[in-house]
This record gives C-alpha cells, structure tokens and sequence, in this order.
C-alpha cells in the first residue's frame, strides 16, 4: 500500500495505514456484526476518504453545527460505515457502541446515513444521486451567502463543499442535471471524490456504464483530475489541492479505486458490495493487511492520536478564529452583520405580515397570481428567501421585482434560473436548506412534480423547511391536455410522510398559506395554485391554518356536509347556499390542507366534520382515491377516474362536472338515498 504523505504537518505513513485501515475495519466488522451492509466501499475508499479529512476538510468535531464548517457529502450512502467511521475517529458525538449497532433498532448508525440522527451527517444520502444534487445546493448557499455578505478582509463565509460520489450516483439523472447546473453556476468551491471502482451490483460497471466520465464533466464546465491509485495519499492530496485551486469551476476528481481492498478472494468483485464478507473473508482480509484478526472493532490509540487529538483542539481554534472575524465584521459593519445574523436565524422583518395585503372577496384571479403577489409583498421582509423556477418563471410566477439572477457573475442575486432541471431543483434546494442561512423556495407544473419527487420525499423525511410551488393545478388548466393535466399528484404528495400540502380555495386563502410557509420551519410545504382564475370567497383566509373551516354554516346539526379544496370550493359554497334557500341544512367546507386539519384537537375537527352527519360530499379535480378518509362509506366525491382532455379549462371543468349545479345535484341525489 502506497501511504506516503508529503505534505506538511500530515502523520508518518505508518500512522496513516493505521488509520486508513482503522477505518476500513471498523465498516468490516460493524457490517459482519449487524449481517448485513456495504462493506466494499468503505474498504475501497478509505485513503481518499482519510487524505480529504486530515489534509483538508475545515470542520470541528465539537461544533459540528459551526457555520462556517467544511460541508463533506457521502453520496454513496450504502457505504455508510465510512462516515460513521470518520465521525467516530475524528471525536463526534459518535461512541463506539454505535459502531457496534450498526443497522439495529433504535441506533444512530442506520443503513443509510440520516442527517437528523448523528452530529456530522449533513444530509440523508443512500437514493443514489441525492447527496451529489444536495452538495450544488450547498456549494450554491455558501457562494451566495459568501457574495452577500463578505467584505475585503472579512470573508466570514468561505468554505468548501466536499464529496464522494460512486459509479451509480453518476448514473443517476439527478447527478447530470445537477452537474450541468453547478458548472453553468461556476461553483468553484465544490470538490467530489468519485470512488471510480468499476463495480456495481449487477457486476462490472462496464455492463451499462461504458462513457467516458470525466470528459463528460468537462464539457459541464468542470475541473476534472485523475487519480491513478486510491491509496496513493500523495497523489490524492495533491489533486484536492489542484480542486481548490480552481476559483470558477468545481472538481470532479476520479479516483481509482478497488471495491473491497485487502479482501484476498472478494477485493475487486461484486460479492464485496452489499453482503458482509463473511468470517472466514474477515479473518483473511485482516491478516493481510496486519490487523489483529481477534480484536473485532480494534482502534489503536495511535490513530486516535492521529484523528481525534488532532482535529479537536484544531477544531475549537478555527471555531474561535471565525468567531473572533464575525465580532470584528460587527464593529466594522454593524448593519451587515445584523442582517448575517437575520439571516442565519431566518428573523423576518417586523411588521412583515401587515404588508401582506388580503384580497378583497368576489375579486377573481387565479391562486398562481395571488402567490406571486404575495411573494413579492414578502421578500422584502425576508431577503433570505432564494429560489426559482424549472424554466417557467412566467407561468409559475416566481420572479421577485427588483431582484437580480443567481448567475456565476452576479452570486449576490437571489433568483435561480434552474433549468428544466425539476430534479435537481428540489435537491438544490434540499441542499441550500440544509446548509442554512437561506430559505430555498422551487416551483414548477404540478404534473412535473412526479420528475423531482424523490427529491421531495427526502425533504420530508430530512423537515427540510423547503418550500414548493406547484401551478396549474388541475384539468382546468386547459388546452395543454391530458399530459400536462394532473390527476393523481396532489394525492401522490399527500401520500408522502411529513409533507404539508396546501390547496387554496382563492386568493385569500393564498396569502395565508404564504404567511404559515414562511413561519413554519419544521418541514417543507407544497403550495397547489391554480392557473385559471377563482373568484375570492366571502368568510376565507385565516381558516387555513387550520386546514379546514366552515365557510357557509347553517342552523342546528348540518343534513349534509359539502367539502370543497382549491377553485372547487367556490363550486361547494355556492351548492351549499342553493340548498339552504331550499330549506336543507347544508354546511360547506373549505379543505386546503389535510395535514394541518389532522394537526387540530378531536373537538374542532367535531365541529367542523360532525360524525353524526354522515351525508358528506367532496369536491376536488383530481384523484377521488383517499377521501374516504373524511366522506365515509355514506358519503360520496366529486374528481377524477381518468385523465383530462385539450380543451378550454372552463370547458374542461364543465364537461367532467366541476360545477355548482352538478355539486348540487350530486348533493340531492345522497340526501335522497
């Protein structure tokens, strides 16, 4: 093994083989112990695992939150040990005894890496491809924050974004869309390891995966290096130093590598990727590479001399050093360095909400405008806010006036041109929030959310406090057709755990949904908006944070509920008011948001869905699967058993029955069984 390390102030070879194979030994055995995981990859990236933490990586193991830390992305969330490995040696919050539970119940060592469970773990990595698009979101926040608020001689935000990817993140969509974004955007800042081990589950990589990697970076308009050995540690080191010497492009740098190294019958071969090597192959591996092969999780004390001794007091310096410039950036720009601070902690501007004007009822628009208008009337109060559109600014209304365009020449701006880039867009924006001191925001068509969806999922499972805005909303969108009307997608993102989906009724119940989504921080949200215009209603707005609220009430216990979300709830209110005229009880319901209404106490949702009424009819223009949840077996629903067709959106909505008459008569046809 080629260990050498020249370069100054790094360890002895010795004492780096001890550590490189520390690390590779502790993924060994975890994995043999828990009978299950990845064991090739760590073993195979190691060295250039320990070359970037040791000679590179600006972080403190004792203030893993430090602002102006190094951000490193495993992208390669099989090889999870690795990071846990690292974290663990280098003096996290990360005992041995979480090592040693590995994968079980109730650890903070899981299958895959999850950001909300250990201190040093940046983001939820594992669907290949994610920890890569997170990474150019990073690298686009800190390039952002560093061109706002930086000043000659008081860089307070300088740091890089470090990863490693793998042969499948890299064929992976998510990671092209998000590499061509990161080079037109110049992020110079952004360094990936690519573990080039030349394996896959299948087999070698050459069953499907034959293109030349590194000259199709280039043509992105990155720096690209190669590694010829993994476990040369010079030369590893060296091209990092190269990486961050490239001011305006981010680095890919290919490291050859050998999936499993030291496993004398596995190194090199499929078996080694996702099966614990078994205790034969342990022992084996062990004793060639001069490891005790009776002492399972054996760490020298040298290497945490090497790790751990070294990084924390380095650690703690860089931490007070920074501290010492953000105090001397305040004395010098006091106005600056309030609003860094503002920022950081997400403090919107006193007075803010009062700016945010309520429409008045019976004007019409379509929610889509109602947003951008309430965006606009915010950003002002929170400057924070970054985001864009996949290429539909007009239609999404998105833009925010007077603010430039995050460009390569101008980071400063606060408006991303994304691209038809919809996977990446929600990555990015995973990876902005993760990073912190910006509050990312994303919009495209509502059908389009099927193409970053598992972006928005990891959102939710991560309480990203990203924010989504979906247009066009339904088949009343019109002429565009059945493939670009959504029929299924407000359910599909229903379905998804810890996702607040919000459907306005109007433009009022729009401006509501803008103020909770910018004070809610504990998860993202999908704001659903239509295209065509709805007129606002009498009695909407502040109800929405409650997700459902009465919008016409009558007298005594209601004979039928009638339940409406988004421009269908006009359409109950007015069959609502048509059946009171003739003397039945009828009680409409504006639903914007299932997952704030499951939030209230048993007795709201009692009065506002009466269990005695069993008579209930909802109204929305899409998939009718799941409102039985709120219907029942008596009731009935008003949507979508197929999809739309090219038309007028009027014509559209009215010939498959989104009408106050067809609610009405649907409504009398229950109240009569």
């Amino acid at each position: 093994m080629s260990a050498s390390f020249s370069s100054p102030g790094f360890a002895e070879s010795d004492r780096a083989r001890l550590s490189v194979n520390a690390l590779r030994f502790l993924a060994v055995d975890a994995v043999q112990a828990a009978r299950s995981g990845h064991p090739g990859m760590p073993m195979g990236a190691a060295a250039m695992a320990y070359a970037l933490w040791k000679g590179h990586l600006k972080h403190s193991p004792a203030h893993p939150d430090w602002f102006d830390r190094d951000r490193f992305v495993l992208s390669a969330g099989h090889g999870s040990m690795l990071l846990y490995g690292l974290l663990h040696l280098a003096g996290y919050p990360m005992p041995m005894e979480e090592i040693k539970q590995f994968r079980q119940w109730g650890s903070i060592t899981p299958g895959h890496p999850e950001n909300f469970l250990a201190a040093g773990v940046e983001t939820t990595t594992g669907p290949l491809g994610q920890g890569f698009a997170n990474a150019v979101g990073m690298a686009m926040a800190e390039k952002h924050l560093a061109a706002r608020f930086n000043r000659p001689g008081f860089e307070i935000v300088d740091h890089f974004t470090y990863g490693i990817c793998s042969d499948g993140d890299l064929m992976e969509g998510v990671s092209h869309e998000a590499a061509s974004l990161a080079g037109h955007l110049g992020l110079g800042k952004l360094v990936f390891l690519y573990d080039d081990n030349g394996i896959s589950i299948d087999g070698g990589t050459d069953l499907a995966f034959t293109e030349n990697v590194l000259q199709r970076f280039d043509a992105y308009g990155w720096h690209v290096d190669r590694v010829a050995d993994g476990n040369d540690l010079q030369a590893i080191d060296q091209a990092l130093h190269g990486a961050r010497a490239e001011p305006e492009r981010p680095s890919l740098i290919a490291v050859r590598t050998v999936i499993g190294y030291g496993s004398p019958n596995k190194a090199g071969s499929a078996s080694s990727h996702g099966s614990p090597l078994g205790e034969e192959e342990v022992a084996l591996a062990k004793r060639n590479l001069g490891w005790p092969e009776d002492k399972p999780f054996f760490v020298p004390d040298e290497v945490y001399a090497d790790l751990r001794d070294a990084f924390l007091p380095a650690g703690r310096a860089a931490v007070a050093d920074w501290e010492a410039r953000v105090a001397a950036y305040g004395t010098r720009y006091p106005e600056e360095a309030e609003a860094f601070a503002a920022w950081r902690s997400g403090t919107l501007a006193e007075g803010w909400a009062a700016r945010m004007e309520t429409p008045e009822p019976g004007v019409a628009q379509a929610t889509r405008a109602a947003s951008g208008k309430a965006l606009n009337a915010l950003a002002p109060s929170a400057p924070f806010l970054i985001g864009g559109s996949a290429d539909l600014t007009p239609s999404n209304n998105t833009a925010v006036e007077g603010r430039a365009d995050f460009q390569k020449a101008s980071p400063a701006g606060g408006y991303v041109r994304f691209g038809v880039r919809e996977h990446a867009m929600a990555a990015a924006c995973n990876g902005m929030a993760l990073h912190g001191g910006v509050r990312p925001y994303c919009a495209t068509f509502l059908v389009f959310s099927d193409y970053m969806r598992p972006a928005v999922r990891l959102s939710a499972l991560m309480k990203t406090p990203v924010l989504y805005l979906f247009t066009h909303d339904s088949i009343g969108l019109g002429e565009d057709g059945p493939t670009h009307q959504p029929i299924e997608h407000i359910m599909s993102l229903r379905a998804i755990p810890g996702l607040t989906v919000i459907r306005p009724a109007d433009a009022a119940e729009t401006v509501e949904a803008w103020k909770l989504a910018i004070e809610r921080r504990d998860g993202p949200i999908a704001l659903v908006l239509t295209r065509q215009g709805v007129p606002v209603l009498e009695g909407t707005g502040a109800g929405l944070r409650r997700g459902a609220y009465v919008v016409r009430a009558c007298e005594g216990t209601p004979d039928i509920v009638l339940i409406g979300t988004g421009s269908e709830t006009q359409h109950a209110a007015a069959a609502a008011d048509r059946l009171c005229e003739a003397g039945v009880a009828a009680q409409a319901v504006s639903m914007p948001s299932w997952e704030l209404f499951e939030e209230q106490p048993a007795a709201y949702r009692e009065a506002v869905l009466p269990r005695a009424v069993r008579k209930r009819l909802a109204v929305e223009a899409g998939a009718a699967t799941g409102w039985e949840r709120y219907v029942g077996l008596e009731g009935a629903v008003i949507g979508m058993t197929g999809f739309g067709a090219s038309a007028p959106g009027a014509v559209a909505m009215r010939q498959f029955g989104f009408t106050a008459e067809h609610v009405l008569a649907r409504a009398q046809e229950l109240l009569e069984q």
